[in-house]
């Protein structure tokens, strides 16, 4: 693997792994959560930088449904991380406190709660879409290991955590955060860390089941009408 790849997949990960950790402020404490946030905001910013050859092909090629769905999902998480980014400094109260903003808490505060339930969707969204590229890793790790009774029992794990995910999604009201009918966020304290996790991690694959099923229901769609 090229070195600019490997970091790449480096950085991916190590964003998901603080988005999760971001998801977690009650656990984690307003501290830790704004050194966590300004470690996601370095990471992005990198992440665009490696990925900076995208937006120079963005008016070049053949937009297909799947390219534009990707496109469109890309936009919509940069406007979240944007969105995000800005409210969490101006909220900012350790690490962004230097700067000599005044004013604006009101609103950040509902924008940060919105855009942050839709930039864990969203990212889960973009994540799916490149899922392909994930499988294609472990399955060449895999090797001769990846079977077909491995790949049906990969594809019942999927439907299980998706599901789980599904209940999960309800449960921790991600509907009301996401369109503001409740902008604030209720925390079970009295349920383990563990389970927290668990019911997150499975909302992302939730939504990363989707996003890869859905490119894959559209590519064969789109494959039939051209033959």
């Amino acid at each position: 693997m090229k070195k600019k790849f490997i970091c790449k997949i480096v950085i991916d990960l190590m964003m998901t792994i603080l988005l999760l950790l971001l998801m977690a402020r009650q656990l984690t404490g307003d501290s830790a959560h704004e050194w966590l946030g300004a470690g996601m905001l370095i990471l992005w910013i990198a992440h665009h930088i490696l990925n900076r050859s995208w937006y120079s092909h963005l008016f070049k090629g053949k937009y297909t449904p799947i390219r534009i769905l990707q496109t469109v999902i890309n936009f919509a998480v940069l406007l979240s991380m944007l969105v995000l980014m800005v409210s969490g400094i101006i909220l900012s109260r350790e690490v962004f406190a230097f700067l000599p903003i005044s004013g604006g808490i009101a609103l950040a505060r509902p924008l940060h709660v919105l855009s942050a339930f839709w930039g864990f969707v969203l990212m889960a969204l973009h994540l799916g879409l490149h899922w392909n590229m994930i499988l294609g890793m472990v399955c060449k790790a895999a090797r001769p290991a990846a079977s077909k009774p491995l790949r049906i029992s990969l594809r019942i794990t999927a439907v299980v955590i998706a599901g789980y995910g599904l209940y999960a999604f309800l449960k921790n009201q991600f509907l009301s955060y996401m369109f503001l009918t409740s902008s604030f966020v209720f925390f079970d304290f009295e349920r383990p860390v563990l389970l927290f996790f668990t019911e997150y991690i499975a909302i992302m694959g939730l939504f990363i089941f989707l996003a890869h099923y859905t490119s894959k229901g559209i590519q064969r769609l789109t494959g039939r009408r051209s033959i």
